[in-house]
């Protein structure tokens, strides 16, 4: 072969080399989990499955994907199973807010957010105050006045003293001087059954859960802890709009990965649920749910949560909770 030859069939070598990509295309080959931190009927299980769905019905994944619920601690159950998966490439986690606020006021919580690698940012949730359809409370002013009327005696269901339902309640009894109590429960589920067989008086509610009730008639709608009103709630004031100038606690849904997950594989989900975003299926979901749709990649999410951790750092201060990290 001339010289001339070589070279040229060598630069050419080299070109292909330079224009493959970095790493192969990897594929899942086995059943994936999705860990939640809610038991059956919370928010993240509610949307998990309906994700899983979606994602099945779109034929997005080659394998089927199974929900695996971890509740308790606040979050700390699931991230430490997701940290505990470290390096797996079949396992995925679906956080909330959540899983930013516990490890600010925890000590126990031994694995944070940061410790787990960003996947893609899917939405923002609103959330809506609650009450049952037969309560006395007509407005959000009703119920503040009696409580202050009574100090203490009404009772607010809710998640962990770190979450959104109870943060609110902090800045809203700051800001009017009213009490009333909060009542811890570990599922979504529970702290809706609490709410509508009458044991507590009102809740902080994701309209994606509280949809259902509404719509049968079993719950009314207070106020809106949203920037502007909801489409399918045009007629209920957001809570400035209500009188109370208290700053609504962001709350995401976001897919991460185990700690060092091979890059492949998580640029493999980044991409299946950048793909499942531009579904019909998507799209109505996130209608239907009145959610806020708010995708970001990787590298974004990651500025999210830093953005997300420093706001909930200052509502914890305004609200007295003790921060440890």
């Amino acid at each position: 072969m001339p010289a001339r030859a070589a070279r040229v069939l060598m630069f050419s070598f080299a070109a292909l080399a330079l224009a493959a990509p970095a790493i192969a295309d990897w594929k899942p080959t086995k059943t994936v989990d999705l860990i939640v931190h809610t038991g059956p009927g919370g928010g993240s299980d509610l949307l998990a499955r309906a994700m899983v769905n979606m994602i099945e019905k779109e034929k997005l994944s080659p394998v089927r994907i199974n929900v695996l619920n971890k509740p308790g601690g606040n979050g700390a159950v699931a991230a430490a199973a997701l940290s505990e998966k470290k390096g797996d490439p079949h396992t995925i986690g679906l956080i909330t807010s959540v899983w930013i606020a516990g490890p600010l006021t925890s000590a126990e919580a031994k694995v944070t957010v940061h410790d787990l690698k960003p996947v893609a940012q899917l939405m923002l949730e609103p959330a809506v105050f609650a009450v049952r359809a037969d309560s006395p409370y007509k407005t959000l002013k009703d119920f503040i006045e009696a409580a202050k009327a009574k100090p203490g005696a009404l009772k607010q269901s809710g998640g962990s003293v770190t979450s959104r339902d109870n943060i609110v309640r902090l800045q809203l009894q700051h800001a009017t001087g009213a009490k009333w109590a909060f009542v811890s429960f570990q599922g979504g589920g529970e702290r809706l059954a609490a709410l509508l067989g009458g044991h507590v008086d009102i809740m902080v509610i994701e309209p994606q859960e509280a949809g259902e009730q509404v719509r049968a008639g079993k719950l009314r709608i207070l106020a809106q802890l949203t920037e502007s009103r909801l489409p399918g709630y045009a007629d209920v004031p957001t809570l400035k709009e209500a009188g109370f100038n208290v700053t609504p606690t962001p709350q995401i849904r976001a897919v991460v990965a185990p700690p060092e997950q091979p890059a492949d594989a998580t640029a493999y989900w980044e991409k299946l649920f950048a793909t499942l975003r531009g579904t019909a299926s998507w799209k109505k979901y996130i209608a239907d749910n009145q959610l806020e749709e708010s995708f970001l990649p990787a590298g974004e999410m990651k500025k999210s949560i830093a953005e997300i951790e420093k706001q909930l750092r200052e509502q914890y201060q305004i609200a007295g909770i003790k921060t440890v990290r």
